[in-house]
């Protein structure tokens, strides 16, 4: 696991004072080993159990974690995802971060193989962006990954993608695009958003690479796919969910752009049960 992702969960445990849970220890006796298991509360995708093995690991190494449904797979409702075997006092210090991981990252990947099985049988796949959690970037693009996505842009610097907020300085798509040409090397990707007909034809006649179709209708995302006729790379975006998705795709566009800073992802309900007996 790297670095910056070991620097993250040390964090969250320290946000949510793992070193001194007085509820642990006013009750639970140092030396007093249990075990439990993860199990999921409703259908989904698992994403996140390596974060979450990192987690107990911080807590105590000696903790146990066995994983039995590894990152991408589909649980059902009351399929146990892992089990974990230790000091209880450890895993209760570990408990809720490890399930606010979890939650969240299944949550994420359970909602993208949704839109992955709506797109099947088009040529349309499912893709981020950069809008996602703070400091939560990796995770999130790898939970997207595991539901059966691709990933887009990774941040700022990757490739060009230039937004009205930057054609306001311009009089045309074309004229920023060149201006930016001159700055970049031949390799970096540019994409531009459009918002109109009028802005399509200005990018298609550019040498942009990836055009984004923002918040537009089916009939005209149609109308431009047959204007593009395979020219440039179109990607549509904009508040198109799960029941929307393939009526999109079938416009003849090649993405489906997907945000994980969306009310669309819910976390997948799960929940870590304690045996009552534990059998050595």
């Amino acid at each position: 696991m790297d670095k910056k992702t070991l620097e993250l969960i040390e964090n969250a445990l320290i946000e949510d004072g793992y070193e001194n849970d007085i509820t642990t220890n006013a009750l639970i006796d140092p030396l007093k080993i249990s075990a439990g298991n993860f199990i999921a509360r409703a259908t989904g995708v698992v994403s996140g159990i390596d974060v979450v093995e990192a987690i107990f690991k911080k807590v105590n190494k000696k903790i146990e974690f066995g994983v039995l449904r590894n990152n991408g797979s589909f649980v059902n409702r009351g399929d146990v995802i892992a089990y974990v075997r230790g000091p209880l006092r450890d895993i209760l210090r570990a408990e809720r971060v490890a399930l606010n991981f979890l939650q969240h990252l299944c949550g994420v990947a359970s909602l993208v193989s949704k839109y992955v099985q709506e797109l099947k049988g088009t040529k349309c796949r499912v893709i981020d962006t950069c809008c996602t959690t703070p400091l939560l970037r990796t995770l999130e693009k790898d939970a997207f990954l595991h539901g059966g996505g691709i990933n887009g842009r990774e941040n700022l610097s990757n490739h060009v993608l230039i937004k009205d907020n930057h054609l306001s300085a311009f009089d045309s798509i074309k004229e920023a695009i060149n201006k930016c040409k001159k700055s970049i090397s031949k390799n970096v990707t540019i994409e531009v958003e459009v918002e109109t007909k009028e802005e399509f034809i200005d990018a298609l006649e550019s040498s942009c690479d990836v055009i984004i179709l923002d918040n537009m209708s089916n009939e005209l995302m149609k109308e431009l796919a047959t204007l593009n006729n395979s020219q440039k790379v179109l990607v549509a975006k904009g508040n198109i969910n799960v029941q929307k998705a393939r009526s999109v795709a079938l416009t003849g566009v090649d993405y489906i752009q997907v945000t994980t800073v969306n009310p669309a992802f819910k976390p997948l309900e799960i929940v870590l049960k304690f045996y009552k007996k534990i059998r050595f």
